[in-house]
């Protein structure tokens, strides 16, 4: 446990940020998950609608800190060829 107000404090940040940290990359899972669905399901315009809202959640994410810019880069992309992917076949 800390002892010095500046670690005390630290520690309350860190949990603030925990949670904040939690939520945008819960979120961000929920809109790659829909836009996964949606494609398999034949669904292409709510598919990159929803990938589109996913896009955006990962650029501020990078933008909050929340993910690197790698990261998130990479997941979009990954995202965006199994979207083409699946509604090919």
């Amino acid at each position: 446990m800390a002892n010095h107000a500046s670690a005390k404090k630290r520690n309350r940040q860190n949990i603030k940020r925990n949670l904040h940290n939690r939520s945008a990359r819960s979120e961000i899972r929920t809109w790659v998950k829909a836009s996964l669905l949606s494609a398999k399901g034949g669904d292409l315009s709510a598919a990159q609608n929803s990938a589109k809202k996913a896009t955006r959640l990962l650029d501020k994410a990078v933008v909050h800190g929340v993910l690197h810019k790698k990261n998130a880069k990479r997941r979009i992309s990954r995202l965006h060829r199994r979207i083409v992917a699946l509604a090919s076949q």
